[in-house]
């Protein structure tokens, strides 16, 4: 279990790209300054005119699919996408020349409640073109790499700017569509004065706490709650053990289920967090597998005496229910390693040995298990045909 948590935890925290370096020349033009940007391999490239308060800059950006969208602005009060005045550039659909169109960014972009139509922006622009590196020939692929210009005119004494950048896969006519969700297209934000250069990191703890969700996660409902399951099913039986293995299954689904409530609520708090994310499928079977393990620690509150005759009965729901909990929740995880494009993350490699390591105790006390009770059954028919007697009993005991 240690070293599962520390795989996960070296493997599972929040990472940035950055680009090598970044550059100040083009082809048309020679900027003063430039910064790499912490996602998406982008970079952007300035010039500030003190004596009249304007920008001349150039934002380095690439495509993720031949139809896709590239685009860059400001966030004229805070840094994050709701707000931002943006340009975009992608292929036009009638020539497929690159076009470069501005585009508000309102609270009803977020929650996809209406397509993007272009419209004039809150800033002021005075002049803007995008350009594909290599020139006019160049066209859209895959990794084409996009630069984009613009010459704002900023207010007064006001050089600190937030900048937000991303990409997408396709656009409908003239409308981009929504943007990858994972954690480095959802950190596409930076904060700096373009007078110095300073940067200001976005303060959010929302990569932390989704590393810390995912780990707490895989580790109860990916990792203990099947432990416990197997020891229920395999350990009830060394008649040597007695009531400790009941013990020791309670304390393990208590504890794992602790564990899952906690790591529940911070997926609770990350979407309180992240409005217009939706991870539709990963939020029900969470919610589902929340419901399933709480019905199953309400159980322990009514669990009737063996002598009792409903106990049958709530051995049944006990049965159903914990499996169906186990499923859910190990089905939840592997949703969970694509929700934060970990899908080939050492992270999932290390979650997959593990469990795979269980499935194979499984296995193996399965077939053990059964071969008792074929040993059992047959001495039990021979003891009846009276050819072996009732000292012979103890020879059958499940070891």
């Amino acid at each position: 279990m240690l070293f599962l948590l520390s795989l996960f935890l070296l493997f599972s925290l929040p990472h940035v790209t950055f680009s090598a370096h970044c550059t100040t020349s083009t082809p048309t033009q020679t900027f003063q300054k430039c910064i790499t940007l912490p996602t998406q391999q982008a970079s952007i490239a300035w010039t500030f005119h003190h004596h009249n308060a304007t920008l001349d800059l150039v934002f380095f950006g690439t495509f993720i699919s031949p139809s896709g969208w590239v685009g860059w602005g400001i966030n004229p009060t805070s840094p994050e996408m709701t707000g931002t005045n943006a340009l975009v550039a992608f292929p036009d659909p009638s020539t497929g020349q690159i076009v470069l169109l501005p585009y508000l960014l309102d609270p009803t972009v977020k929650f996809q409640r209406r397509p993007l139509l272009s419209r004039p922006l809150d800033i002021r622009i005075l002049s803007s073109s995008a350009t594909l590196y290599g020139g006019k020939l160049a066209t859209v692929h895959n990794g084409a790499a996009v630069q984009i210009f613009a010459t704002l005119k900023l207010a007064s004494n006001k050089t600190k700017l937030h900048h937000v950048w991303n990409r997408g896969l396709y656009v409908q006519g003239y409308s981009p569509t929504i943007h990858p969700t994972t954690a480095n297209d959802l950190s596409s934000v930076m904060t700096f004065d373009v007078m110095s250069g300073s940067t200001a990191a976005r303060h959010t703890n929302i990569g932390t706490l989704r590393s810390v969700h995912g780990i707490i996660n895989a580790v109860s409902w990916g990792i203990m709650l099947p432990i416990g399951a197997v020891i229920a099913r395999y350990l009830r039986h060394i008649q040597a053990l007695g009531p400790t293995w009941f013990y020791v299954h309670a304390g393990i689904q208590l504890f794992a289920f602790f564990l899952g409530t906690v790591g529940f609520a911070i997926g609770i708090r990350l979407g309180d967090l992240s409005p217009g994310v939706q991870y539709g499928l990963h939020r029900k079977l969470g919610f589902a597998a929340f419901c399933l393990g709480a019905l199953q620690t309400l159980a322990l509150l009514f669990r009737p005496k063996t002598t009792n005759k409903f106990r049958k009965y709530w051995k049944s729901y006990h049965h159903f229910v914990g499996y169906g909990c186990v499923v859910l929740g190990v089905v939840n995880c592997f949703q969970g390693f694509d929700v934060m494009g970990e899908g080939r993350s050492y992270a999932k490699l290390a979650y997959c040995l593990g469990l795979s390591s269980l499935i194979g105790v499984c296995i193996a006390l399965e077939v053990n298990s059964w071969v008792v009770f074929c040993r059992k059954s047959k001495e039990e028919k021979l003891r009846r045909e009276g050819l072996i007697g009732g000292s012979d009993k103890g020879s059958a005991i499940f070891s």
